[in-house]
């Protein structure tokens, strides 16, 4: 199953969906000049399971990459998939301290 992951700014979100156009999940984002906080990670229930998270996830990032924006990582599941993807390390701001 793929999914392609667009932008919707004017929802602050950014989308994946299926081969049917239809929504499998979304990031929501506050954008502040070059910094991007990413707040909240949703996956539709019937798409559990089959990487949505994780395809969002690398996709915002890479999105912010590619703008030169710093990430903020208030979603407790980007945080968690970014622990594990020390690529990105360059841009995200990191507290001394987890938000759980």
């Amino acid at each position: 199953m793929g999914f392609t992951v667009v932008d919707v700014p004017e929802r602050e979100r950014f989308e994946a969906r299926d081969e049917s156009g239809a929504t499998a999940g979304v990031v929501t984002y506050q954008l502040t000049g070059s910094i991007i906080a990413y707040t909240h990670t949703e996956v539709a229930p019937e798409f559990e399971g089959h990487g949505v998270g994780s395809t969002l996830a690398r996709a915002v990032m890479d999105h912010a990459r590619a703008n030169r924006r710093t990430v903020v990582p208030i979603c407790p599941f980007l945080s968690g998939w970014l622990d594990k993807h020390p690529e990105y390390d360059g841009i995200v701001a990191r507290s001394t301290r987890k938000l759980k």
